[in-house]
């Protein structure tokens, strides 16, 4: 398998071929070559997005063995600095002192029967690990299971951050309370009142009309869970693989999805307010299923400069618009967008700024008529609320024995705290 370096060096390389195919495609006269370098365009996007897909991959798999190789060095660190007397010989062949990960494999071959498990890894069980209810009439930690250990909830918050950009916290601004009552965010629009002439000798007036007017934003709390996934007694006493890390990542990206789907386009009320719902108008296509670089450049410059000096002022768009956008030139005949240093780790941008590519948005093309396909503002006026840390609990009862379930759950909310500083594109209500 090729390296990052050679990867990285075939992403440049096609996406150098695409650009060249499409400078082709606008120049040819003759239009079934230009259709056919089009295609060819395409092709070599596809592949730049499919050496791009493999990068992310490797990059996210060095960060993970980078970790565990850390977390490894301080384990056989702390084994030497301080080796405890007494150590069940048993224990000494497994690698000397328990951990979180190897307690917890411990409960799951247990089945949740402590008694099966060596005095040790009960202990770190019952000194790490937060307990979960197995009864509704119940919190003790005798009558249910126990949370995975904190690597897990780490796997999962990362996992959820990477199936969407609305729970990143580069992108919005995050506001994490250990409790879910409600937040209230005081809110003022003043960039449209403006002082009057003064006339020397005159007594200052006092209409009211000049007053502040506040308004204000409520962030509440909403949960949503991944319901139980069931898991075998064969598959927990036979896997190969590391349970706790797989599960995490799978409940992650479910809980992922939906936090950012309603992160983007919920409706409120009943759910967080989505950016896209929040945002307010900034310019309509003139087509029902296509966009211009113009277009692109209105949306931009409907936004105040204010917020557009703003660290986290950028787009936003499906992929299938990005790939859309990749072919727009300005007037000059330049491409609007920039595909950054590939070699060098900078990324692509758009007009300068940088993009975020968010599926729970619609595309171009197949956008219906009046449908929001393009964001433009500051993100960090988008307040994303959470309460606590997502969780998983591990629970055995008479309903999964002798197997056990696993379920993901987590409280959010979302508020948009100035409509004005995020606008949207919207197509034009007849396709």
């Amino acid at each position: 398998m090729a390296d990052l370096k050679t990867l990285r060096e075939q992403m440049a390389n096609a996406a150098t071929e695409a650009r060249s195919l499409l400078d082709q495609a606008n120049t040819i006269k003759d239009e079934a070559r230009a259709t056919e370098l089009e295609a060819q365009h395409d092709k070599a996007m596809a592949d730049f997005d499919a050496i791009q897909s493999k990068v992310e991959r490797m990059e996210r798999m060095e960060a993970i063995e980078q970790r565990a190789l850390e977390a490894n060095e301080a384990e056989q660190r702390a084994k030497r600095d301080a080796k405890r007397p007494g150590v069940d010989p048993a224990e000494v062949r497994q690698g000397g002192d328990i951990d979180y990960r190897n307690a917890f494999h411990q409960y799951l071959r247990a089945q949740g029967q402590k008694g099966d498990m060596t005095a040790e890894a009960r202990a770190v069980l019952e000194a790490g690990f937060t307990p979960v209810e197995q009864r509704a009439q119940t919190t003790t930690a005798a009558a249910g299971g126990y949370t995975v250990p904190t690597e897990l909830m780490n796997i999962l918050v990362r996992s959820m951050a990477a199936w969407g950009p609305m729970y990143n916290e580069d992108v919005a601004t995050v506001i994490t309370t250990s409790g879910g009552n409600q937040i209230t965010m005081p809110t003022v629009n003043d960039t449209t009142v403006t002082p009057v002439a003064h006339t020397e000798g005159a007594t200052l007036t006092d209409t009211g009309a000049k007053d502040v007017v506040f308004g204000q934003k409520i962030l509440g709390s909403f949960a949503y869970d991944t319901q139980w996934l069931r898991v075998s007694k064969e598959l927990a006493d036979d896997s190969i693989f590391a349970m706790e890390q797989l599960l995490g990542d799978l409940l992650g990206e479910r809980l992922g999805r939906i936090a950012n789907l309603q992160l983007t386009t919920g409706v409120g009320t009943t759910a967080p307010t989505g950016i896209v719902t929040a945002s307010s108008l900034g310019n309509t296509t003139a087509a029902g299923l296509s966009i211009t670089a113009d277009e692109v450049i209105d949306l931009l410059h409907k936004v105040d400069p204010a917020y557009r000096t703003s660290p986290k002022a950028a787009f936003m768009f499906n992929d299938n618009t990005l790939s859309v956008i990749r072919k727009l030139k300005d007037g000059s005949g330049d491409y609007l967008w920039n595909m950054g240093n590939i070699q060098q780790g900078v990324p692509g941008s758009l007009l300068g700024y940088r993009y975020h590519i968010n599926q729970a948005m619609p595309s171009i093309p197949g956008a219906a008529a009046a449908t929001k396909i393009m964001l433009f503002g500051d993100f960090s006026k988008y307040y994303v609320r959470k309460v606590g840390a997502p969780l998983i609990g591990a629970l055995q009862d008479k309903d999964f024995w002798p197997g056990f379930g696993v379920a993901g759950y987590v409280r959010f909310d979302g508020q948009l705290a100035d409509a004005a500083a995020v606008k949207h594109m919207i197509t034009k209500a007849t396709a």
